[in-house]
């Protein structure tokens, strides 16, 4: 791979990186099981460095009683990989794709005038299965084992070749790697990943050895679902008309239609029975209490709905702000999910400054880890 090449696709992923930041400010986590369940496309690009063995070499360099003045080799280069994968659950996937760990060198010079120069390139395909353990709604690590198909391309050159017995020996083996990274999702859809990975390769000439790539890159998921479009409102029903009679037939008047009186539900459901520990995703007992104040909503036009988090007096007062508001969005999100107008909806972060309970004990701590959603409306 060329340098040009090499800089415009480091340079499309920095773009796709800076991109992918500036979205994620407003971004919502609309649908986070569908990513569990999706297919997706990354790329990425950083330094490879190889350890082969040379000692083979050294030795075929000072047969016939030659001495080794110099061996210098040039280990480090670019490399890149392309890959497809499929999310299998939350928690594996299997990955296929394609990589180019770049090129390595030597010189070399000994006794008698003598020089041998070489390159070996690696390029090919891998097919690993990979597990994910999310530490919290954005990030998550992960490990990879797999098998790759390298093609390994060696050239030399210098009036010692007779130390190798062909001078552009090319091999293709099946070997095993393994890699370990960190990931960031800027959103459902789109990720950013930084690891490190370990190739076993043949380098064609009879030495083993190992090339790791230290990247970064963007993981695309496809698909990724739109939010479900609030209920359209219904119009009036237009006033009907009332034929003229005669004054002997007239009808009593009916009374005026009382005019509808604004109302308020409100339900609050335990924090740790919707949420895991220091975490912001809902649980299916989440949605089951969410669903249910839905049921209880028909019939009921909703002006404003307000979901507000707390959390207890444990940690510092400024992370349990922000987890409590994290937990609002979440909730947010699903509603929204569900059909209920994003407009209506707003969040709040209360933290641990409106305890309904002592912190001093386990059970009023459970209490104060609360979320509530109240919402105002007009009954029909």
């Amino acid at each position: 791979m060329t340098f040009t090449k090499k800089a415009g696709l480091m340079g499309a992923i920095g773009c796709a990186l800076v991109a992918g930041q500036a979205m994620a400010a407003d971004d919502v986590f609309i649908n986070p099981e569908w990513a569990n369940s999706a297919w997706y496309v990354g790329g990425n690009i950083g330094q490879s460095r190889a350890n082969i063995d040379d000692v083979r070499l050294i030795r075929s360099l000072t047969a016939n009683g030659a001495g080794l003045n110099s061996f210098n080799a040039d280990e480090k280069d670019v490399g890149y990989k392309l890959y497809v994968g499929k999310q299998l659950n939350q928690y594996f996937a299997v990955e296929a794709g394609f990589f180019d760990l770049g090129k390595f060198s030597f010189k070399s010079t000994t006794t008698q005038n003598g020089t041998l120069n070489g390159e070996a390139g690696f390029r090919g395909a891998n097919l690993d299965l990979v597990a994910q353990v999310p530490l919290s709604q954005r990030f998550s690590v992960f490990g990879r084992a797999g098998m790759n198909y390298a093609k390994a391309s060696t050239r030399f050159n210098g009036n010692r070749l007779f130390a190798v017995t062909n001078p552009s020996p090319s091999e293709r083996k099946l070997n095993a790697k393994a890699g370990l990274g960190l990931e960031y999702k800027f959103s459902e859809a789109l990720a950013l990943r930084g690891e490190v990975e370990r190739y076993r390769v043949n380098d064609a000439v009879g030495n083993r050895g190992d090339v790791d790539l230290f990247s970064f890159g963007l993981v695309y998921k496809i698909g990724r679902p739109a939010a479900k479009a609030a209920p359209a409102p219904v119009a009036p029903a237009a006033a009907p008309v009332v034929p003229t009679v005669a004054p002997e037939a007239a009808q009593p008047q009916l009374e005026p239609a009382k005019p509808l009186k604004p109302v308020a539900e409100k339900t609050t459901f335990s924090a740790e029975a919707a949420f895991a520990f220091d975490s912001a995703v809902l649980r299916p007992a989440g949605k089951e209490s969410l669903d249910g104040l839905l049921t209880k909503l028909q019939g009921m036009d909703a002006d404003v709905m307000i979901t507000v988090g707390h959390t207890d007096s444990i940690g510092r007062a400024a992370y349990n702000e922000k987890l409590s508001l994290r937990r609002a969005a979440s909730v947010k999100a699903y509603l929204v999910s569900k059909g209920v107008d994003a407009a209506r909806v707003y969040t709040e972060g209360k933290g641990e400054t409106q305890p309904v309970a002592d912190n001093k004990t386990a059970e009023g701590r459970a209490k104060n880890r609360r979320v509530t959603v109240e919402v105002v409306g007009t009954r029909r």
